[in-house]
């Protein structure tokens, strides 16, 4: 192998252990939130378990950050946020955001073909707010079952159980912010009216 490549693999583990650390997450949430198993994620962390690419996607995703600093690549001095989409099961998520921590902000691209919400919805710690671009969205939160049209948005705890797709045969895009530990997106709007002091 590569010096420097083993350089940079044995780096990932405390960069991973430091991320969960920064946002207050237990290894089981994690666990929860990519599929990895606790014992994996430990490993991982520990530098016993070495990295993988189908491994280092769901954690980047779930910790908000691009594989490049999840592995420390070296910066390129390019300015621009280089957006890597990651794709599973017809939804393709664009992370918009780079730093560590704080409200995670998202683009979905789900597919078209709609499909019925799972048997076993998802929970997580945090807070969500979704927008939507194009499409339609199908949002089941517990009890409630919604549509929402380009223009419209929902917030919800995370801690509900949640599932969304698309509806009829058109994909659907939409945005969405992320808090984990609660953090809301709080919308201000100013007055259709001229203000007398601007």
């Amino acid at each position: 192998m590569d010096a420097d490549l083993s350089d940079t693999l044995t780096t990932v583990g405390p960069r991973l252990r430091a991320l969960r650390q920064a946002r207050g997450t237990t290894l089981t949430d994690v666990s929860a939130l990519t599929g990895v198993s606790v014992s994996t994620l430990s490993r991982l962390e520990s530098g016993s378990r070495r990295p993988t690419l189908e491994l280092l996607l769901p954690l980047a995703r779930a910790y908000g950050v691009t594989l490049d600093e999840l592995v420390d690549a070296p910066p390129t001095g390019d300015p621009r946020v280089h957006l890597r989409p990651v794709t599973r099961h017809g939804m393709t998520v664009v992370p918009l955001t780079r730093r560590p921590g704080g409200i995670q902000a998202y683009k979905h691209v789900l597919a078209a073909g709609a499909r019925g919400p799972e048997p076993d919805p998802q929970t997580h710690e945090g807070y969500e707010w979704l927008y939507v671009l194009d499409g339609r969205l199908r949002v089941v939160l517990g009890e409630h079952d919604l549509v929402l049209s380009p223009g419209e948005a929902a917030e919800f705890d995370t801690r509900t159980p949640h599932w969304f797709g698309p509806v009829g045969d058109e994909p659907v895009e939409f945005l969405s912010l992320f808090g984990r530990q609660g953090e809301r997106a709080h919308l201000r709007a100013r007055p259709r009216a001229r203000r007398a002091d601007g």
